[in-house]
């Protein structure tokens, strides 16, 4: 029984993420090395590793029709949780984003409140699909998105904030809103933005743009990135041997800037293989929503495929001084045991939309 449920398990995917694992514990390894012992977030990182196997299988084997039905519940749990964080979250680097767990650390609810948004909002979408532009139905999706946005704003968390309008965006798209729509939106809230950042959000958001401006500031970080990018050439310094993040010169390089360490280590050829591995990812990804049963299905698979593409080109962009700094993880390698866990269990919904389609093909 086991062996014929799971003949069409999508074994690639599963190899490719397992070795973006592995290698970002190995550079975690590295990029917390002190000389003597292992660092705490490398153990960390190898333990929500094992905890996200278990949790990734779970999914893998749950049907996603019946979080579809749970979408309500999982809705309300998410809420509750980032309204906790706003209450009683803990404050770290000027956003209050965490909850702590004692012995067991800190948990960051918007890491899991991702992806029960692309849920949620993919069973709103695909029960609304056939009358999508009207009015009622827009307000409907406004309040589901803007509300789940809104708490995540108020943390201040800018950079999973924007993932999220970016898959919104990318669902509502797809689900054949009227572009104007959605255009009127962009401009609007283009428009009001600078008047809700705080001084040192815009700064962090522009600084990317003149960074030689203000070395020694808001453009440090993306200069010793850069420089840690750029000084690994062709094949790297080598694996343990990365002057500027062993030396602390670049900023959080096991989290927002180990993009920075891989480029330093194993330069522009170990870059490259990443960007490989992501990019196979995201294929198959697409090939799932695809092939999927239904449009409940395909939304999920695209909300997750867009959410893993927005991280990945905004932490890389962010490490080689093209994108603003908005301080999210590289999927699947920076330091986070919610962020892991997240893309992990997500791995898994991917997974198990694979498995429901083969089975009614065959």
């Amino acid at each position: 029984y086991f062996m014929n449920k799971f003949k069409h398990l999508d074994f690639i995917l599963i190899i490719i993420v397992l070795a973006i694992i592995l290698f970002g514990i190995m550079m975690i390894y590295s990029a917390s090395y002190r000389g003597e012992g292992l660092s705490s977030e490398f153990r960390r990182q190898v333990t929500f590793f094992l905890v996200g196997l278990v949790a990734m299988s779970v999914m893998m084997t749950a049907d996603y029709e019946f979080w579809g039905k749970c979408r309500s519940y999982i809705y309300i749990c998410t809420v509750i949780l980032l309204l906790i964080v706003l209450i009683k979250g803990e404050n770290i680097r000027g956003a209050q984003s965490w909850i702590t767990l004692g012995s067991l650390g800190t948990f960051q609810p918007s890491e899991p409140a991702k992806l029960a948004f692309i849920i949620t909002f993919s069973r709103l979408l695909s029960l609304n699909q056939e009358k999508i532009n009207k009015v009622s139905v827009l307000i409907k999706i406004a309040l589901h998105a803007g509300f789940i946005i809104g708490l995540v704003l108020l943390q201040p968390d800018l950079g999973t904030s924007i993932v999220l309008i970016g898959i919104t965006f990318t669902l509502l798209f797809y689900t054949g809103v009227n572009p104007l729509y959605l255009l009127g939106v962009i401009l609007l809230g283009t428009g009001i933005a600078p008047f809700f950042l705080k001084a040192y959000q815009w700064k962090r958001l522009t600084s990317f743009i003149n960074a030689e401006n203000d070395p020694t500031g808001a453009g440090w970080n993306i200069l010793q990135a850069q420089i840690a990018v750029g000084s690994g050439k062709l094949f790297g310094k080598g694996f343990l041997q990365g002057t500027q993040s062993h030396l602390h010169f670049v900023p959080e390089h096991t989290t927002d800037f180990i993009f920075a360490v891989i480029g330093e280590e194993f330069g522009f050829t170990g870059c490259i293989l990443l960007l490989i591995a992501y990019f196979l990812i995201v294929w198959e990804g697409l090939s799932i929503a695809k092939n999927a049963k239904d449009s409940f299905g395909t939304l999920i698979a695209l909300g997750i495929v867009s959410m893993f593409a927005l991280h990945i080109m905004e932490n890389i962009g962010m490490n080689i001084g093209i994108m603003p700094i908005t301080g999210i993880p590289l999927p699947f390698i920076s330091v986070g045991g919610s962020s892991l866990l997240t893309n992990m269990m997500s791995i898994g919904v991917l997974l198990n939309i694979k498995l429901k389609s083969q089975r009614t093909l065959f």
